[in-house]
């Protein structure tokens, strides 16, 4: 029988390694000498969660977008890891751009680009199957990070399922102009842009 990974053992789907940092919702016992140990799989992600506001603070100060590239190599340094071959696989599964903007995770919305990155972090972490990954505790641990935080389109609390962007009707001043998004789009310059 083969023993499940240690991040799945130790409830740390990102392998937090044991630092200064008191995580809420660690196991009151520490018996892994490297790596955090959580009570629920929640926890490990919640941690997750605040690990990726830190990085976005982190690099406000630097005046460094936040992007998905940044992220993994400041997370897997090249002098731990393959950077380079940790964010090309993080890219694969996500479909996410290398460059591209992440959201801020406190502000609560458009969660759903930073939900399949720490989805991705945690195949490359721990070894298991992307579509393995426990989606509701990625945002059980969301709702821990954050309380109350998390918001649908037209700014109501969100419950435990990921977002969902969609079209949004224009203000009736423009209403006239454009029968909706998608049509104001086609011809944006901004459509273009990326």
């Amino acid at each position: 029988m083969m023993k499940e990974p240690r991040g799945i053992r130790n409830n740390n789907p990102l392998n937090i390694r044991h630092s200064s940092d008191r995580w809420e919702g660690a196991r009151a016992v520490q018996t892994d000498k490297s790596f955090v140990q959580f009570e629920s799989m929640a926890y490990g992600f919640r941690a997750g969660w605040k690990v990726l506001e830190s990085y976005w603070k982190y690099f406000k100060e630097r005046r460094e977008p936040f992007t998905v590239g940044n992220i993994i190599s400041r997370w897997a340094p090249p002098s731990e890891n393959d950077t380079e071959a940790y964010i090309r696989t993080v890219l694969m599964l996500t479909s996410l751009g290398g460059k591209e903007l992440m959201p801020r995770p406190f502000m609560g919305i458009a969660l759903d680009k930073l939900a399949k990155l720490l989805k991705a972090m945690m195949v490359m972490e721990c070894g298991v199957a992307y579509k393995d990954v426990d989606e509701q505790a990625i945002w059980e641990g969301y709702d821990l990070a954050f309380p109350g935080k998390r918001l649908d389109r037209k700014g109501r609390l969100k419950s435990n399922e990921p977002l969902v962007l969609q079209s949004v009707p224009l203000p009736d001043s423009l209403e006239k102009s454009y029968q909706d998004w998608d049509e104001y789009f086609e011809w944006s310059p901004m459509a273009h842009w990326g």
